[in-house]
């Protein structure tokens, strides 16, 4: 059976598993779907463990399956709000930019998160024309994501992919070729692309550098550590379906999971269960199961990956 569009998030783009297809035998059951429950099918389906606000986002996707409503998702920000997340990637990239412009490091007066850009910065060690191409590479990565949506439409604002599905160099690192070469000969992440046990590249890392990651300060100080020559990092890069496993709502994360398969009528669950999660969700309906017995399958598939 053929995976539907909602499970796209967890990884399955083909086929089904058995669970997965009676999940959506549910949906078929309570077919033709209201505009409301298919926005929180939706959300659902754009769920991302290893988000910063991953844990608001399930608590939001809870409400709304036991109020059958929601005001959530994207573009529902207030305009001119700005999140604190938004603070912190773009002091990175004034560090950052001031550190190739050629500031010294103790003159760049910049906290990213709650650590002084400085310390930051002081692990690229000694200056050089490598590290200066590999930082800005880290620049327009960050800024990618900094002026999204506007950076999809804008060629100068565009991300151009180092590694990622590009096994020769690009057209646009071509005047480069030395640098690019010597960012994706770089190997400091071991054994952690895949179930192939494939290793990560200085140039990967880089494209996985996701500002809206849980862990988005810490991977960034790694990734500068190995531009710096620190090709045995102590700490982890952890990003995406790394970073769900390193992730500190995993506990909560699965207590939920176990909470809505009590909800949907599993009594065999002899695992902590959240009783307040239940009493929000109220009474069992069609409805109800297959948006909360999505959300489980949806959780236990990331917490997976």
């Amino acid at each position: 059976m053929t995976a539907r569009r909602w499970w796209k998030n967890c990884g399955i783009d083909e086929e089904a598993d058995a669970e997965v297809a009676v999940i959506d035998s549910l949906e078929d059951h309570i077919a033709p779907i209201a505009a409301n429950l298919s926005k929180i099918r939706g959300l659902i389906g754009s769920l991302e463990m290893c988000h910063h606000k991953a844990e608001r986002w399930v608590n939001n996707i809870l409400e709304a399956i036991a109020t059958g409503e929601t005001n959530k998702g994207l573009g529902t920000r207030m305009p001119g709000q700005i999140h604190p997340t938004e603070i912190v990637s773009k002091n990175a990239c004034g560090a950052l930019s001031a550190w190739v412009a050629g500031c010294p490091v103790i003159s760049i007066d910049l906290i990213i998160g709650d650590i002084p850009a400085s310390r930051f910065l002081a692990c690229l060690g000694e200056r050089s024309s490598l590290k200066e191409w590999q930082v800005q590479r880290v620049i327009e990565k960050i800024r990618s994501w900094t002026d999204f949506p506007a950076s999809g439409h804008d060629p100068s604002t565009q991300y151009a992919w180092i590694s990622y599905d590009n096994k020769d160099c690009p057209d646009y690192y071509k005047e480069h070729e030395d640098f690019w070469r010597k960012t994706v000969e770089t190997i400091p992440f071991e054994g952690l692309r895949g179930l192939d046990d494939e290793d990560i590249s200085l140039g990967f890392a880089i494209d996985m550098l996701w500002t809206c990651h849980w862990q988005f300060a810490e991977n960034l100080q790694t990734i500068l550590e190995v531009i710096g020559g620190e090709l045995k990092p102590e700490r982890p890069f952890a990003a995406c379906a790394w970073n769900i496993t390193l992730s500190p709502i995993r506990p909560r994360m699965e207590v939920v999971s176990n909470t809505l398969k009590v909800f949907c009528g599993d009594s065999g669950i002899n695992k902590k269960i959240d009783k307040d999660v239940l009493s929000l969700l109220g009474e069992l309906t069609d409805e109800k199961k297959w948006l909360a017995a999505s959300l489980d399958k949806t959780i236990r598939l990331q917490l997976s990956l």
